[in-house]
């Protein structure tokens, strides 16, 4: 083989591998819908095969958790370790809800807070009406990583209006935002981190924020909240 020839070749596999990588790069940035406002596919209930049909409507474009029923969380059919998703969010006068990632579906079911317990064991992007609801600290208020960081420069809109929520976890790196302000940020690991997890009610846990991968869980608790645009993309 001349050196000509062996130039070429290295010239089409590095073009190959480029054309690989940019191919790869390009699906990891696409975004994709877990709610549409109208299907509801890539959602079920927690430790459930289907989607709750009761416990959360498709009303208006959102998907709409709904009272007098026992609680049903969502979570997505397919688990995420790095990803970015955003949705738009609002809930009822005195409403509760969250964000949960890495959930791994091995607590069981029980009624509650949610069908499953996992606010015990998962980091929590806690969604809420900061006024009216019985507890009012900042630890525990919309936009907070619940009873661990509370969030600063947030603008939370009155019951009623939407909110958006962008949730960003990329190599144990995580920021969430609020209605385009990001307000909180943390590593995961680290000794920040770990330290107010050990000065917290999570202490005596010691499955608590041990899942590095799994799956989104969007919490029922018991009053409504309305959920819609919701975006998921891998990193």
């Amino acid at each position: 083989m001349t050196i000509k020839s062996s130039f070429v070749g290295l010239i089409i596999l590095f073009a190959a591998f480029l054309s690989t990588t940019t191919i790869y790069a390009q699906q990891a940035s696409e975004w994709s819908y877990l709610f549409d406002g109208k299907k509801t596919d890539s959602l079920r209930g927690y430790k459930m095969s289907g989607f709750p049909n009761k416990a959360w409507i498709v009303e208006d474009g959102a998907l709409v958790a709904q009272t007098g029923l026992p609680n049903i969380d969502l979570v997505t059919k397919q688990p995420y370790k790095n990803f970015e998703l955003t949705l738009d969010w609002k809930v009822s006068k005195a409403g509760n809800s969250g964000i949960f990632f890495y959930i791994d579906e091995a607590a069981d079911q029980e009624a509650g807070n949610g069908n499953s317990p996992n606010w015990l064991d998962n980091f929590e992007m806690q969604l809420l009406d900061d006024v009216n609801f019985n507890d009012t600290a900042a630890i525990r208020s919309a936009g907070s990583l619940y009873d661990l960081i509370a969030p600063t420069n947030k603008t939370l809109k009155p019951v009623g209006q939407y909110n958006q929520a962008r949730l960003i976890v990329n190599n144990n790196h995580v920021e969430q935002w609020l209605n385009g302000v990001k307000v909180v940020e943390y590593q995961i690991g680290s000794p920040q981190l770990n330290q107010l997890i050990s000065s917290s009610k999570y202490k005596n846990n010691p499955k608590f924020a041990k899942s590095t991968n799994g799956l989104i869980m969007f919490q029922h608790h018991g009053q409504k909240v309305w959920l819609k645009n919701i975006k998921v993309r891998r990193l």
